[in-house]
């Protein structure tokens, strides 16, 4: 019986089964039925269905089928007379019994095949030659030993490392082999999803999920995972279809920046990489509305390479314009024309757009700026369009209350807190109001600030300020008027070359430090001098370097005049600086400073503008000032020259997630009477600092001790501040 049969046996047997079901399929098929016979013979639904079945229909469904039925169902329908097929001719096909087939030799196999050893202990090696590595105590991969087949070994075994769901599995017992076996299928999927970034899109991977044996890997048997790695053959690139990008005028440089080439190995690092390439370099030589799409890849495993489709719209060359403000009466375009570091009429670069983004939310007085490219004039030939780049800004609070906090057991406490409002003169004229509240230093003073002054990072002060210092070194009350023009290092944009040129006028009634409790009489100064300074630093950090040097002068002619007595003479200083990093993030950090004042006698300098040493940014573990000549009362007078070193070691710690560091170190110093330094009374400290590392910067708390302390010197100095000690 033929498998139609089979089938209509089965579906019968279905019929048969309920009488409701007969009735619906005697409905649904009565149309057929009724085609099927001629006008003389056709029925109707009545006389089909017989008597036995209404009356009693379970007992008629068991009855099964007819011998008649069954005797019509084996022979099958009855042929007319007259049909083609009545009488078949009867076809005998006679068995070979008499031929020979010839017997198959046997296959002799390669002298240098290679066949897997069968290992009773474990499963059998599937990979011939392969280098296994223990990637986990529960996951083995088995490479292929030949560096040649799979040249990007390394990498795809680091990428594998990193991203592997097995690899972090802790547990060997039999209770975590259904969790292994459900990450040992994530494995094999991401195995082959790397295979294919490395362009083996024929790659396989065999995965084995069990006991591993002790010739597979070092330990003892226990629930594990192999991957048996088969690379295949690498594809390479075939056709690359770069879009539009031939419409560039300058498509040579454009192409060369792709450096992907119809023959190269397939890898989709290289992709996007060379697509970022791309990118950048259409925004560096002038096509700011370039449109790179994602590129889509078409594998013929026939040629074993890959199609490259990556549409490109370069959009046309053009050149800076102009910079439009959206709230020019906060920061007009002109100023923000300042900032930038182009010029109308220069190729379009997009770093330049991203710097000038920087440069306008560095001024402090935006919370968010957005630039975008508007076309000016289009493109002619080979003459370049004009793209301006319109600002929307945010304003952001432009009023700031600050205060900072100092302590120095020689210094006593000092208090500082300032009002600000950084647009009170737009654009970008601030107006500050400070004071300082000390145990040795009070002051009073305004500041008037015009950021980004004729140009980019350049700023105006005026200064005009009142202060009290009474230290142990003199007394002052001073006045001064102080202008400056300058251009410094700023957290966001610190600077290999600063520098700043200034005019002071400076009246100070000063008296020396009191003898025996007596006052001296108070001397009045009037100075005028010309401050310039110059700054090279190489440095990583302002606050917290770690790395470089930093190079520093400062000369200010000055004339002074005091009861009649007109002198000249020249304040002279170098400060150098080196950090380097060493072992475990720690620092060695040296500086060396340099001073003299040429010109005049001693006496003939206010005691203000003379050299002193000792404190927190000096020499550490003696008093502020504390070092150099002293007079008849044993204070300090001050010098004319000075020379100070510093040493010290930024060691990180593991305390508080590592932002706590300890920090040993040794300072001396040394002011003498003369423009020369004096080397024979050199002063020595040294100490242990803690730094707490912050997000602004180090939190600064040392304490020092004087090796060849004085009869007036203190036992143990402590100093607080933020920032590190140089």
């Amino acid at each position: 019986m033929d498998s139609s049969n089979i089938r209509w046996l089965n579906n019968h047997s279905l019929v048969r089964c309920s009488l409701g079901a007969a009735l619906a399929a005697a409905l649904l098929f009565q149309p057929q039925a009724a085609s099927a016979q001629d006008s003389e013979a056709s029925q109707s639904l009545e006389d089909l269905i017989p008597d036995s079945a209404v009356e009693n229909p379970e007992v008629w469904a068991q009855g099964g089928v007819s011998d008649s039925a069954q005797d019509a169902e084996a022979t099958g329908p009855v042929l007319e007379p007259d049909s083609p097929l009545a009488e078949l001719p009867e076809l005998t096909v006679p068995w070979p019994e008499d031929t020979e087939l010839p017997q198959l030799a046997p296959l002799e196999p390669a002298e240098d095949a290679e066949f897997a050893a069968i290992d009773d202990d474990g499963p059998a090696p599937l990979l011939v030659g392969a280098d296994l590595k223990q990637i986990s105590r529960n996951l083995v991969l088995a490479l292929p030993d030949d560096s040649d087949r799979f040249p990007e070994q390394a990498e795809f075994l680091s990428r594998f490392e990193a991203l592997s769901t097995i690899e972090g599995l802790s547990g060997a017992d039999d209770e975590n082999l259904a969790l292994l076996s459900a990450r040992a299928r994530e494995d094999e999927l991401l195995l082959r999803r790397l295979l294919r970034v490395y362009g083996y899109y024929d790659g396989q991977v065999i995965r084995t999920v069990g006991g591993l044996s002790a010739d597979d890997v070092t330990t003892a048997e226990r629930p594990s995972a192999r991957f048996d790695v088969l690379p295949g053959t690498q594809y390479r690139f075939g056709a690359i279809d770069l879009g539009n990008l031939g419409a560039a005028p300058d498509y040579d440089d454009l192409r060369a920046a792709f450096e992907i080439q119809s023959g190269d190995p397939l890898l989709s690092d290289a992709i996007v990489a060379e697509r970022y390439d791309l990118d950048a370099r259409l925004g560096e030589t002038g096509y700011p509305f370039a449109k790179v799409d994602e590129p889509e890849l078409l594998i013929d495993h026939l040629r074993t390479e890959g199609d490259l489709t990556m549409p490109v719209e370069p959009g046309g060359k053009f050149v800076f314009g102009e910079v439009i403000s959206q709230d020019p009466k906060f920061l007009s375009g002109k100023h923000l024309s300042t900032i930038a570091r182009f010029e109308s009429g220069d190729v379009y670069r997009r770093s330049l757009e991203f710097d000038l983004r920087r440069a306008i939310t560095a001024t402090g007085l935006v919370s968010a700026v957005t630039l975008t490219p508007r076309q000016a004039s289009p493109p002619t030939g080979d003459r370049p369009g004009v793209v301006d780049l319109e600002a929307n800004i945010t304003r952001a609070p432009v009023r700031t209350i600050a205060g900072a906090i100092g302590f120095g057991t020689e210094e006593g406490v000092r208090l500082e807190a300032s009002w600000e409002h950084r647009n009170f003169f737009p654009p970008e004229g601030s107006l500050k109001i400070r004071g300082i509240a000390g145990t040795q230093e009070q002051l009073a003073g305004v500041t008037f600030r015009r950021n980004n002054f004729g140009g980019r990072d350049r700023i105006l002060n005026a200064d005009l300020y009142a202060s009290t210092i009474d230290s142990d070194a003199f007394d002052a009350r001073t006045v001064a008027a102080i202008v400056s023009y300058e251009r410094v290092s700023t957290l966001l944009f610190q600077k290999p070359l600063s520098w700043s040129v200034g005019v002071e006028a400076i009246a100070s009634g000063e008296r020396p430090a009191d003898v025996n409790g007596v006052r001296q009489p108070r001397d009045t100064y009037f100075v005028f001098a010309l401050p310039a300074s110059a700054l090279i630093d190489t440095s990583d950090s302002l606050l917290d370097p770690t790395e470089g040097f930093r190079l520093g002068g400062k000369l200010s002619p000055e004339v002074s005049r005091n009861d009649g007595t007109e002198s000249f003479y020249l304040r002279s200083q170098l400060d150098a600086s080196f950090y380097r990093s060493v072992g475990n993030a720690s620092v060695l950090a040296g500086r060396i400073r340099l001073a003299s004042i040429p010109g005049a006698e001693l006496g003939n300098i206010a005691p203000s503008r003379r050299l002193y040493s000792g404190g927190g940014g000096s020499v550490r573990g003696y008093g502020y000032q504390a070092i150099g000549p002293r007079d008849t009362a044993g204070e300090p007078s001050g010098g004319r020259s000075l020379i100070e070193l510093s040493a010290e070691a930024r060691i990180r710690t593991g305390l508080l997630d590592g932002a706590v560091s300890i920090v040993p170190f040794v300072d001396a110093g040394s002011v003498g009477r003369d423009p020369t330094p004096d080397f024979d009374r050199i002063k020595v400290g040294a100490g242990v600092g803690i730094r707490y590392h912050t997000a602004f910067g180090p939190i600064r708390v040392d304490v020092g001790v004087p090796i060849n302390p004085g009869p007036d010197d203190s036992p143990v100095a402590v100093y607080v501040a933020l920032g590190q000690a140089f």
